[in-house]
């Protein structure tokens, strides 16, 4: 039988491999570089794929999903994984019943995150084996192993990729779905197809989790003994005069750098082939260790009595290419071949620094927060984009659901005059509750300000519960903010609309007046989603303007330099671009002048 393969990128391959490997839930939070996971995986009518409101919640479905017998993954970004550690910690001293699956997309070079984090090492913390691959193909083939290793050793597994793969594309080889049969029966005691409970494995009271805790140390004996035959970790001898050991993308920068050299390419990151190490330290003459970020193989190798070299050579920090690791190798004295030709990079071009879209409504909240001259703490998400000029309007910002706790922090801490968190719509759900539970039971001196744009924008528009639409399956129960919120307990709260700048500076104002805990909900939708209404292009009036720099001040990428200058104060006026120009009206509102408006008065 022939078969057929697609171009599929990391994300589209690991979904390939949920359907083939016989998912019934696929489930995780929205976050790059992990997000087109989920999206694709809602694709396959046989996998019931759904967002989550945060990445604990999700794990612990995809638990209860392999609890009851049918396979389950959930997926996640790097940082999420620490918002899901405990759902990791108890499962797998649990272990599970059908497979279980836990991706985890670092983010080496931070291209969408606040730290850099190496998940690996989760790997050895909560006792669960780790699963690398190293391009499309692996990724999808490694879900399907991950599973078969999960309901083999009773355990989670947890997959690693990186930004690279997950976002890379190359050829991939489609198979058929494998459907799994539940699995109830083989260790709850299930009878007929029935449930049946087995406290023992499944309830963590410390008397039943006591027994648990050698039952976990003895599978990752058992698993290390795996690794050794892993297929997936495997030898391919060139020069004995240097032996690399790596994995991941990685595996793909030794290849092309040390073309002429051996290397043991490691699909199983953890446990270690120690034997399989060993023997191949064996063979060569000099070892070192090709990895991102943190010197994860390096260390657990040299605890095998091996003398290997890495770190030493190579970064810590940011993100491999063929490049960095051929600079860094040729620093360090290895020995590498010479670049393929490749033509000059473009210099002088302007810097192009992240903004908010044009006609984005969070512009307009964080131009009433800078003249309210609040201390903003803000959050993860679009609106992060306040933190830089010319808005500049952000004194903190640390994860998910943060801002509301920081700021009641800096109350408690006496800061003088009443401070602010911002916080968007989707990150209110996934970890906003509770911190604005906080602020109301102990009375805190905290205006919030929800930024509902009505989508989780920054990700690619996924849906969440204040939204009512769901990943499949049409739409799903809304919940709206202010009942939510009342019901929190905030007795101060307003909506307003930010868009009327004058209206939102008026509810802003109210709020903080009030000497209680507010809420003050920012509602108006992202400028891509269709109930956003499109206004005619505005133009400047340049016989009126000029050239103040107010409207500049608000950071508009459709607002620009006129090559008209005001001779009287000797600076140029403003002209906006009606190709980018999304018609809100925002400049309008902020110019003393009246010199912008939707026609043209020359």
């Amino acid at each position: 039988m022939a078969t057929s393969k697609e171009l599929l990128s990391g994300n589209e391959a690991i979904a390939r491999g949920i359907y083939e490997s016989g998912v019934m839930v696929a489930t995780g939070y929205p976050g790059t570089p992990s997000t087109e996971i989920l999206e694709a995986a809602s694709g396959y009518p046989e996998v019931h794929a759904e967002w989550a409101p945060n990445e604990k919640v999700a794990l612990d479905v995809a638990i209860g999903a392999a609890y009851a017998g049918q396979r389950a993954v959930a997926a996640m970004k790097h940082v999420g994984l620490n918002v899901a550690s405990e759902a990791l910690f108890y499962s797998s001293y649990t272990g599970v019943e059908a497979g279980l699956l836990i991706v985890t997309a670092d983010d080496p070079g931070l291209h969408s995150s606040q730290n850099e984090q190496d998940n690996r090492h989760y790997g050895r913390f909560a006792k669960v084996p780790v699963l690398e691959p190293s391009d499309s193909q692996e990724a999808k083939e490694l879900v399907g192993v991950g599973l078969d290793i999960s309901e083999a050793f009773d355990t989670p597994v947890l997959l690693r990729t990186t930004t690279r793969i997950s976002h890379s594309s190359s050829l991939v080889e489609l198979g058929e779905r494998r459907e799994a049969a539940p699995r109830t029966g083989s260790r709850n005691g299930a009878r007929n197809g029935k449930y049946q409970p087995n406290p023992a494995k499944y309830t963590m009271i410390p008397g039943y989790a006591r027994h648990r805790h050698p039952i976990m140390e003895a599978r990752m004996e058992k698993l290390a003994a795996f690794a050794e035959i892993f297929p997936y970790n495997r030898v391919e001898m060139g020069s004995p005069a240097l032996g690399i050991i790596t994995s991941g993308i990685s595996y793909q920068y030794a290849r092309e750098v040390f073309t002429e050299f051996s290397f043991l390419k490691l699909g199983m990151v953890w446990p270690l082939p120690a034997k399989l190490i060993r023997s191949f330290a064996a063979q060569v003459e000099r070892l070192i260790v090709l990895e991102e970020l943190d010197p994860f193989l390096e260390e657990n190798v040299r605890l095998l009595g091996l003398e290997v070299e890495g770190k030493r050579v190579f970064p810590a920090i940011g993100e491999f290419t063929p490049e960095v690791v051929r600079r860094a190798a040729r620093d360090g004295g290895l020995p590498v071949e010479p670049p393929a030709e490749a033509p000059e990079p473009l210099s002088g071009l302007p810097p192009r620094p992240p903004t908010f879209c044009p006609g984005c409504p969070h512009r307009n909240v964080f131009w009433v927060l800078k003249k309210l001259k609040l201390v903003v703490n803000n959050d993860i998400g679009c609106y992060a984009m306040g933190v830089l000029p010319p808005l500049s309007t952000t004194a903190t910002m640390g994860a998910m659901g943060a801002s509301i706790g920081v700021a009641h922090g800096m109350a408690l801490a006496g800061l003088a005059g009443k401070n602010a968190a911002i916080i968007g719509d989707s990150t209110f759900f996934h970890a906003g509750l509770p911190a604005l539970a906080n602020v109301v039971y102990n009375q805190g001196n905290v205006l919030t300000v929800i930024a509902d744009n009505h989508t989780t924008a920054m990700t690619g528009h996924q849906g969440h519960p204040g939204t009512g639409n769901r990943l499949q399956q049409g739409g799903g129960q809304k919940i709206d903010f202010e009942p939510l919120v009342r019901a929190l307990g905030v007795e101060v709260v307003e909506t307003a609309d930010p868009m009327d700048l004058k209206a939102f500076e008026a509810a802003a104002r109210r709020c903080l007046a009030s000497g209680k805990p507010a809420v003050l909900i920012a509602d108006s939708p992202c400028v891509f989603l269709e109930s956003a209404v499109k206004g005619p292009a505005y133009q400047v009036h340049l016989d009126a303007c000029n050239g103040c720099t107010l409207c500049f001040r608000l950071g508009c990428p459709a607002i620009g330099l006129s090559d008209e200058w005001d001779e009287k104060h000797n600076r140029p006026k403003a002209e906006i671009d009606p190709l980018l120009c999304f018609g809100c009206d925002l400049c309008a509102q902020v110019c003393a002048r009246g010199a912008i408006g939707p026609e043209d008065r020359v």
